[in-house]
């Protein structure tokens, strides 16, 4: 069994464009949830979100790229270059051969979906673009990123909803831990931020008009964000025999089934698959620094997830801090937990925790350390990123310092 580092780390999202300007916005507890910019928002009745601003595609992409891309996916292969540009590597020869990309997301190319529909049925167009079946495949992130850097071993997509990213870096994960790659490119990303993606969660009837406030007690609700995350996952043993710079190590994970409703979630599922991170990482409750929370600002979420917390760290559970970035870049469903991985990467390197903000009125079910509005200076040696997807489909990542 190797033990697995991050050598590399990109994003882009609505508090920034590259890992720096994110993890800066997470320091100040910057918000940037704002009003949406897109077709038809008049007729919406959630009219926020987490929307990355300022993107150009066409300062990145070429014209041809642009016609096979949707924004998920141009987004992913963003994040990629970055992250593969600060790990040094590069594949060729063996490590192409074997170095692959597991990608999460949960909806795909919903953008696509939405202009082609709209085109069909409320343009009156009788035909749309042939690459539109290749623009909305959820695997078009994972496959083009392995085009683009020659990434020939295994390549795929998780989707489990909320949970994507977590799923995708445990597969990633446990291939590099097992020895059948070196290397692996792993992450997730969605853009459901179209009149249509954001029509179908208004009808669930769990967005905020207004703000995500986790653990508060006035919370009302979600907000929908949109962006990417991607890491390199790689040996240690071939990370420092290459003088790579290691992020931190990722220690191990868990996943659970709540076998139980579609929608509402659970603490026996939550509390056996943070449970199952601790016992797969050999590391002991009490080590357990920082947990960034799935916290997604529902009043079911965030009150069974500290209740779970409290069930599996008992008395320490008083000691942690918890907080969700959901209040600050939204909810980024199947790339959510790519994206809030980087607040662990912070803790563990930087001893920054970053802030729940949002955070006005206590909550006796949430009776936590939140690190409410105002980041945190903190030495933490372990971190946990928790996923809670709807279907009752569970994944936690556990981190440790290097």
């Amino acid at each position: 069994m190797h033990r697995v580092v991050i050598t590399g780390a990109g994003t882009i999202n609505a508090l920034g464009h590259d890992v720096p300007a994110t993890l800066e916005a997470m320091r100040e507890g910057r918000c940037g949830i704002g009003e949406l910019s897109l077709r038809d928002v008049e007729r919406l009745s959630i009219r926020i979100g987490g929307q990355v601003r300022g993107f150009e595609a066409e300062g990145r992409y070429n014209r041809q790229q642009i016609s096979l891309y949707d924004r998920f996916t141009q987004f992913t292969l963003a994040a990629a270059r970055e992250a593969i540009d600060q790990s040094g590597i590069t594949f060729t020869d063996e490590l192409a051969a074997r170095a692959g990309v597991v990608l999460g997301t949960a909806g795909g190319g919903v953008s696509t979906w939405d202009d082609n529909y709209r085109s069909v049925y409320e343009d009156g167009k009788n035909r749309v673009h042939p690459f539109v079946v290749p623009k909305l495949m959820n695997n078009a992130a994972a496959s083009h990123v392995s085009m683009e850097h020659n990434l020939k071993g295994p390549s795929f997509t998780v989707s489990t909803a909320c949970a994507s990213s977590n799923h995708a870096m445990a597969q990633a994960f446990s291939m590099v831990r097992s020895g059948m790659a070196p290397v692996m490119v792993t992450g997730g990303s969605e853009s459901m931020l179209c009149f249509g993606g954001v029509k179908a969660w208004e009808g669930l009837r769990v967005m905020s008009r207004d703000a995500c406030r986790p653990f508060s007690a006035n919370r009302n609700g979600m907000v929908q964000g949109e962006g990417a995350g991607v890491f390199v996952f790689e040996e240690m043993e071939h990370a420092r025999a290459r003088g790579a710079e290691i992020l931190c190590e990722v220690a191990g994970f868990a996943m659970s089934s709540d076998a139980s409703d579609i929608v509402m979630p659970s603490k026996n599922g939550a509390s056996r698959a943070m449970a199952g991170a601790l016992a797969d990482a050999g590391i002991n409750r009490d080590e357990v620094g920082y947990i960034n929370a799935h916290g997604t600002g529902t009043a079911a979420n965030d009150k069974t997830e500290c209740a779970a917390v409290a069930d599996v760290f008992g008395p320490h559970a008083d000691q942690l801090m918890i907080s969700s970035t959901k209040s600050m870049h939204g909810h980024l469903i199947g790339g959510t937990g790519a994206v809030e991985l980087l607040a662990c990467i912070m803790a563990l390197r930087d001893g920054i925790i970053a802030p729940t903000i949002g955070y006005e009125e206590a909550d006796p079910e949430c009776a936590l350390d939140v690190v409410p509005n105002e980041a945190r200076d903190a030495r933490v040696t372990v971190s946990l990123s928790n996923a809670f997807a709807f279907g009752g489909m569970n994944a936690v990542l556990a981190l440790r310092a290097v």
